[in-house]
């Protein structure tokens, strides 16, 4: 069964001038936190069954720093094309807003909400909006980055897609202002195979991601590393049977908040057709910490 992620091979553009925009007004009223769902305990749910989960390719789910805004995105099974889908948050209520574009796109928010992350490029935030799409320049320029997350001191860590699917992770500081170049992740996150889609604290205390290895549970699992006392960082810890399957389980992410843990599993075949975002409370983050 071969690993893919659509959604994290896009990451060019956002909102680009061709793309078709409309909101959807046969939906249910949606009101309060999380877009009204009732939040998950420690075994992992779908994320609004029906709405944004659904029986199709469901990918994504992140929320703006503010938790005004959800991204995901869905492939329509009436005519086999994807689509972003946002939803934004007035005077308590959400409502949908879907961007038909050639490639669409979920982004990956700094921690101070001040950058919207697409791989190699990315958006600031300004007293309008968003800015026009920026390229990260070199040496990100040569890397093939599907995913990109930022801590709050800057550091960022990207992955990197390979034909052969056997990808590493990067990570590159701010010092003192200045850009260091990507460094790979030593062998105990980059060990096994497709290590991919990651994400760093913001605190940098630990790092998530997805890949294969040898004490997997079948297909790609998430896996955790934890900051040691000494700032190197621990042995990948498998993140268990409450999360990974012998199916394949990607792109963990945290709610802005940190109250919540989001990631995708293919509930389908091979073909990826019927993949669901999932959602678990973060306290299970803090349960496969070890203890010193």
């Amino acid at each position: 069964m071969k690993s893919i992620s659509p959604s994290l091979s896009l990451l060019l553009s956002v909102l680009m001038m061709s793309c078709v925009s409309h909101a959807k007004d046969n939906l249910p009223v949606l009101e309060g936190p999380y877009l009204g769902q009732k939040p998950p305990g420690l075994t992992p749910e779908p994320f609004m069954p029906g709405i944004v989960t659904t029986k199709g390719f469901d990918d994504g789910g992140v929320f703006s720093p503010d938790m005004d805004e959800f991204y995901f995105i869905r492939k329509r099974i009436d005519n086999n094309k994807f689509e972003t889908v946002i939803y934004k948050q007035k005077n308590n209520q959400w409502f949908e807003t879907v961007s038909i574009e050639p490639r669409p796109f979920y982004p990956f928010f700094s921690p101070d909400g001040k950058t919207m992350h697409l791989g190699k490029q990315y958006r600031e935030r300004t007293d309008t909006g968003w800015s026009e799409v920026k390229n990260l320049g070199t040496p990100f320029s040569e890397i093939n980055i599907m995913s990109l997350s930022a801590s709050l001191k800057g550091t960022y860590v990207i992955d990197e897609r390979h034909p052969e699917g056997n990808g590493i992770l990067r990570f590159s500081r701010l010092i003192d202002g200045k850009r260091e170049a990507p460094t790979p992740f030593g062998n105990e996150i980059n060990s096994g195979t497709r290590n991919s889609h990651p994400f760093i604290a913001p605190d940098e205390s630990y790092l998530m991601w997805d890949g294969i290895k040898d004490n997997g549970f079948g297909n790609v699992d998430l896996y955790i590393s934890f900051r040691q006392r000494d700032g190197s960082w621990g042995e990948a810890i498998n993140m268990g049977d409450k999360i990974n399957t012998d199916a394949y389980e990607a792109g963990p992410k945290v709610t802005p908040d940190g109250k919540y843990l989001f990631f995708v599993r293919n509930m389908g075949s091979d073909k990826f057709e019927d993949v669901d975002i999932f959602w678990v409370d973060a306290q299970i983050i803090e349960m496969l910490r070890p203890k010193e």
